[in-house]
């Protein structure tokens, strides 16, 4: 094997469990994330010689995987999401209830696809607004409308909070 396959290998094993939570979130469906980890990790591959910051590969590889996602929502090579009352295979919660969270990613599922790439970059990913624009490759204003916008769909989405005394 040669030191770039070993490289590549290497960062494939340490950042793809990461990377693949961030296209679930996208997409809303283990497989389909797995996929679209697959295709941006072969990207990374092709260019992997090219590349002089190696510091910088998170966040050009959740920018192949950004771009790869919208894209393939924009020529509509999947099928739209739809909610079913089984929500296949999701991560283990790291803290509030199972039910919220399978609340919370069937309808992250149903908001529009940059609208879900904005909340996913900047609240689940913690990107910069900066940062999500050149992920998304788009404008700052764009980011802050896309993320308005997909937060008043997702709270549309969600059901009342109840309290209780």
């Amino acid at each position: 094997m040669s030191d770039r396959d070993r490289d590549f290998a290497e960062y494939f094993a340490a950042r793809s469990t990461s990377m693949r939570g961030t296209a679930f979130l996208l997409c809303g469906d283990w497989h389909r994330a797995e996929d679209l980890v697959q295709t941006a990790f072969v990207k990374l591959y092709r260019v992997w010689d090219r590349i002089a910051e190696r510091g910088k590969l998170d966040g050009y590889t959740r920018q192949i995987l950004v771009r790869s996602f919208l894209d393939e929502t924009r020529r509509g090579f999947f099928k739209r999401e739809t909610v079913t009352e089984d929500p296949g295979d999701h991560a283990s919660p790291s803290g509030g209830s199972v039910e919220d969270r399978v609340v919370l990613l069937r309808a992250l599922a149903r908001v529009p696809a940059r609208q879900r790439a904005a909340l996913v970059l900047r609240y689940w990913e913690d990107l910069s607004l900066e940062e999500t624009a050149r992920v998304m490759g788009c404008s700052e204003g764009t980011v802050k409308s896309q993320a308005a916008r997909g937060l008043v769909n997702l709270r549309g989405l969600l059901p009342a909070p109840t309290v209780t005394l």
